[in-house]
């Protein structure tokens, strides 16, 4: 008898971490242009708790999970380039669904694994991805400029270090909200760590990238150099929107722009795709580092909760199933 359905764990209704639920749900069938995984480890993101908490507005019972690493199941009308049974990491970001035994994707979004583990791969698809993509697609980083980042322990913060290191900047600080985490950061590329109330002290960059919010998000404004570019893409703060004035950006040649990878990757999937397989190869090669920690699947809330207390450093990945 064929098996219809398989476990996941659930968004059943939006609230805190204990909304989350096991449950039994139908088992996906890839379309034309997709791909099926038979998921190993699933990401937890931050993306993943604004989903639970409804900031998102998703139908409900909802499959979360914007990441996966895992083996093909199975292949939709007219995928190429991709077999039965290899190894991959996958950004599930524009349906979502990792948390899950098997999770669809368009295949443009499917990056193949040959010598990366599984848990490593699974920390891959949506912060280092994002890390290039902002980085170079977004800010449009130049070979010698100087770069911010804010938070630069946690899981995206790990990872604009290194690529901003690897695509040739040439001073790089990072901020952290405890004395605790500056270690933490300074293994991922950062020429300095420093407290993010002392960021008025460390000077002037052409690139900063926010995903704080409040109060830090208008420090960076005053950070920035003329002709500096500065990158929103977050809020975890969950402080009350900075307004931007578009004279004041006028007259000190400044740039805000602002950068979400689920519309990004649902607009360009190649483009996307493109910089997930960067992120693969530049971590197979060992010139990109992720701190990773695995829990199993049925501590999804632990993970939520560790996630939005920031307490976190490096990337926590929930184990779905044996590889």
């Amino acid at each position: 008898m064929t098996n219809t359905h398989m476990y996941a764990v659930t968004i059943p209704e939006f609230g805190a971490a204990d909304v989350l639920r096991p449950d039994r749900v139908p088992l996906p069938e890839p379309g034309p242009g997709q791909v099926a995984i038979d998921v190993v480890f699933a990401g937890a993101n931050f993306a993943e708790i604004l989903y639970r908490q409804g900031v998102v507005d998703v139908p409900l019972p909802f499959v979360p999970g914007i990441e996966v690493a895992g083996s093909v199941r199975a292949l939709g009308e007219g995928v190429e380039g991709l077999a039965i049974g290899q190894r991959v990491a996958a950004l599930t970001i524009v349906g979502s669904g990792g948390y899950a035994e098997v999770a669809l994707t368009a295949a443009d979004l499917v990056a193949p694994v040959a010598t990366l583990d599984l848990a490593t791969a699974a920390a891959l698809p949506s912060n280092s991805t994002t890390a290039f993509l902002v980085l170079d697609r977004v800010a449009r980083l130049e070979p010698g400029e100087r770069v911010l980042v804010h938070a630069a322990a946690g899981g995206v913060g790990s990872q604009l270090g290194q690529a901003a290191r690897l695509l040739g900047a040439g001073r790089i600080v990072g901020t952290v909200g405890s004395e605790a985490k500056v270690p933490v950061a300074e293994r991922f590329g950062y020429d300095e760590v420093v407290l993010r109330d002392q960021v008025a002290d460390v000077g002037e960059f052409d690139v900063v990238v926010d995903m704080v919010g409040g109060g830090t998000r208008r420090a960076s404004l005053d950070r920035l150099a003329p002709m500096g570019r500065m990158v929103v893409m977050g809020n975890a703060s969950g402080a009350e929107d900075v307004g931007i004035s578009a004279n004041d950006l006028w007259f000190s040649n400044k740039t805000v722009s602002g950068f979400n990878l689920a519309a990004f990757a649902a607009a360009y999937p190649a483009d996307a795709g493109r910089a997930l397989r960067r992120a693969v190869a530049a971590a197979e090669s060992g010139s990109l580092r992720i701190d990773v920690e695995p829990l199993p699947l049925d501590r999804a809330a632990d993970a939520h909760r560790r996630i939005e207390s920031g307490s976190t450093t490096g990337k926590l990945v929930l184990e779905v199933g044996p590889e």
